[in-house]
């Protein structure tokens, strides 16, 4: 007979302790999530979009943006996204949950983290109130983005961006971005 066998909780404090090996290491509900080091192609895909998005942030003076080894810390979950926009604080703050909510997460989907990004980060976004979440899909050559407010739509041939505080759109091309990386 197969008993069910019952996992306790992580907690911050016990991810706090893991080694630092290269691996990516998130608690979200209390699982703990270790993701190997990313692909060069998932790498180049992120710093891609960073640099289109980093001139339009400065020019509108939208925030910061943070790339990997930044966390959303909140309700006692941490998970660290590909890139995201946090609005600027006046002062440098020593703990990340003590920042303002991201306006803005990218996820890069890969195999081993797709169905985490859709799934259970999607939803921890949503209720940290990040007002808008973008899935880059290397393999559909898609940006889906999700708003606070429930609305969905995937991008492929361009993405139009206005975020609040920002006088004018910002317009990707989103079937160039995936061509430069990925041919």
């Amino acid at each position: 007979m197969l008993m069910a066998s019952f996992t306790e909780a992580w907690t911050l404090d016990q991810v706090h302790r893991l080694p630092d090996d290269g691996n990516r290491y998130e608690l979200l509900d209390g699982e703990l999530f270790v993701t190997p080091p990313p692909s060069h192609a998932h790498e180049l895909l992120a710093s891609r979009l960073r640099s289109i998005l980093e001139p339009y942030v400065r020019s509108h003076q939208l925030g910061d943006l943070f790339g990997p080894r930044s966390v959303v810390r909140m309700f006692g979950a941490e998970v660290e996204p590909d890139l995201m926009l946090r609005p600027s604080s006046e002062v440098a703050a020593e703990r990340w949950e003590d920042l303002p909510v991201p306006t803005l997460v990218a996820e890069v989907l890969s195999p081993t983290t797709a169905g985490r990004d859709q799934g259970a980060k999607r939803a921890y976004y949503q209720r940290v109130g990040v007002a808008e979440y973008w899935m880059v899909n290397g393999v559909t050559r898609t940006i889906t983005v999700v708003r606070l407010r429930g609305d969905e739509s995937a991008a492929t041939t361009q993405l139009v961006w206005q975020p609040a505080g920002a006088t004018e759109a910002l317009v990707i091309d989103v079937a160039a971005l995936f061509r430069g990386v990925l041919g």
